[in-house]
């Protein structure tokens, strides 16, 4: 399922519009555009272009939904086009047996569907025990473009306005 209808949106635990509005009641301003669905890395690079804001530097980011053999979740969220090799990211953050989650695992712990994988989502992930790691790269950019729960929206949201979203929900992020 995609979009971000009424219907589909209120399957979720917390709905595209509930997040949008308790960003909005924290005062974290953002940029939202609504697109076709995007469900690939390449599929979004097709819209980016119509987000980005000349001098100001972005991250697009990619978004896996992980478990390790000890079934704990993970949320790891990276630059778009780097290179994930699982064997050596869960060296990278001293856990084995990293392989994806299922549709239902995702829906579970972090309250989304497929293709719509998000950090935003950690706003159901943190109660759900699920683990954050942020691409350090974050930490350079002026803005991060994520989905609001729904794959057929996208949210521009400046770094320390993020990131004052995560301290709001708890969500210490790590970094890689």
């Amino acid at each position: 399922m995609d979009a971000a209808t009424a219907a589909q949106q209120d399957a979720l635990p917390v709905s595209s519009d509930a997040l949008l509005a308790q960003l909005d009641d924290w005062g974290l301003p953002y940029r939202l555009f609504s697109h076709v669905p995007l469900r690939t890395v390449q599929e979004a690079k097709q819209v980016e272009a119509e987000m980005q804001q000349p001098g100001v530097s972005s991250l697009k980011i990619k978004n896996l939904y992980l478990r390790d053999r000890k079934k704990r979740n993970y949320l790891i969220s990276v630059e778009q086009d780097r290179e994930i090799d699982l064997k050596a990211l869960g060296q990278e953050i001293g856990v084995g047996g990293l392989s994806f989650g299922s549709a239902d695992r995702l829906m579970q712990n972090l309250g989304i569907r497929p293709g719509a994988v998000s950090p935003l989502a950690m706003i159901t992930g943190v109660d759900r025990g699920v683990t954050f790691y942020m691409d350090a790269a974050a930490q350079e950019v002026d803005v991060i473009n994520m989905h609001p729960l729904v794959n057929d929206r996208t949210v521009v949201m400046a770094r320390e306005d993020f990131l004052t979203f995560l301290a709001h929900i708890g969500c210490d992020p790590h970094w890689i």
